[in-house]
C-alpha cells in the first residue's frame, strides 16, 4: 500500500512539473514573439518610431544622388530630421561606402526651407567617396 501511494504522489507532482514547465515555454515564446514585433534596425529619435526610406534619384544614371522620405513628421520634426539624416547616412555607407553627404536640402536646413507634403519630410543628398 505504501508503494501505491508513493506511486500516485509522483504522477501528480509530474503532471504539476509538467503544468510549470509548459507556462514556463509558453511565457518563453510570448517574450519571443513581442522581440518579433521590433525589426533589427529601429531606432528612435525624440522617443518616436519612424518610418523613412532612402532611393536613388536616377538609378540609370548614378546611386550617388539620392532622396530620403521621413513620414510621421507631424510626431517630431526634429526627430524627423534625426531620422533623415540616419537614412541617408546608411545609404550612402551601403552604397559607398562613405558617411560623407552632401546635401542639397538637408536636415541641417532651415525650417522654413523643409519640403513637408502629407506629413512626409523629404530630403535630397549625394554621396561624397571616402
Amino acid at each position: 500500500m505504501v508503494n501505491t501511494v508513493q506511486v500516485r504522489r509522483g504522477a501528480r507532482s509530474g503532471r504539476a512539473m509538467r503544468g510549470v514547465v509548459l507556462i514556463a515555454l509558453v511565457g518563453a515564446l510570448a517574450a519571443t514573439a513581442a522581440c518579433g514585433n521590433r525589426k533589427k534596425t529601429d531606432v528612435l529619435f525624440d522617443g518616436q518610431r519612424f518610418r523613412a526610406k532612402a532611393a536613388p534619384v536616377d538609378k540609370s544614371r548614378t546611386l550617388a544622388d539620392f532622396v530620403v522620405t521621413v513620414n510621421g513628421v507631424s510626431a517630431s520634426l526634429d526627430g524627423a530630421r534625426e531620422a533623415g539624416r540616419y537614412q541617408g547616412t546608411r545609404y550612402c555607407i551601403e552604397k559607398y561606402g562613405s558617411s560623407k553627404i552632401a546635401w542639397a536640402l538637408g536636415p541641417d536646413a532651415d525650417p522654413a526651407q523643409l519640403r513637408i507634403e502629407n506629413d512626409r519630410l523629404s530630403f535630397r543628398g549625394t554621396c561624397q567617396r571616402p
